[in-house]
């Protein structure tokens, strides 16, 4: 028997409720229908407080260091942020530079973004995709984008939008627990 695939949703909106999270919600949803997740997620304007003024992760506070904590240790991260002037929100960049360097290595991310339209949707290949790299973290190769017309309020109306979160879910699963079994058997 496998144990439970440790899934993180980190979502980069400043208020709630927000299109963001709602993605982020359903994308956990279709996670847990798929296979057996312990499921949490994290909105970063919740935790602001504990390290929007922080310069290094010695200066956190205890909630926001939890939250770096869970990331570095899930299975499966799903990195979700509004888009403000073509790219993430800095809450979100800030979160992530303060991750341990490391702690995303080889780790499996889904990357996914909402946006005022279309024009955005380059986002998750020309900004996230290279954040993410450059924390040597395995990016799920298909990314989730929705614009304001996929959403009536936080509510998805587009059917293909489920169509695309299977396809991405369906990718990263197999990868995830592949790499958690790899990292459960190498020597410490």
């Amino acid at each position: 028997m496998t144990s439970p695939l440790k899934a993180v949703a980190v979502v980069g909106s400043l208020r709630s409720p927000s299109k963001t999270t709602a993605l982020a919600e359903l994308v956990l949803a279709t996670l847990r229908a798929r296979t057996e997740t312990e499921a949490r997620l994290i909105e970063l304007h919740t935790v602001s407080a504990g390290f929007a003024g922080a310069a290094e992760r010695d200066q956190v506070g205890p909630e926001a260091e939890e939250a770096l904590r869970a990331v570095e240790e899930a299975d499966l991260v799903i990195a979700a942020t509004p888009v403000f002037r073509g790219s993430y929100t800095g809450l979100f960049k800030h979160f992530f530079d303060l991750v341990d360097q490391y702690g995303l290595a080889a780790k499996p991310v889904l990357l996914a973004a909402t946006g005022g339209s279309d024009r955005h949707a380059l986002v998750i290949e020309h900004a996230l995709r290279p954040l993410f790299g450059f924390l040597q973290a395995w990016t799920a190769p298909a990314g989730i984008y929705l614009s304001s017309g996929d959403f009536d309020g936080t509510t998805v109306l587009n059917p293909e939008v489920y169509e695309r979160i299977d396809m991405a879910v369906n990718d990263v699963v197999p990868v995830a627990r592949a790499l958690t079994a790899a990292r459960a058997t190498a020597p410490a």
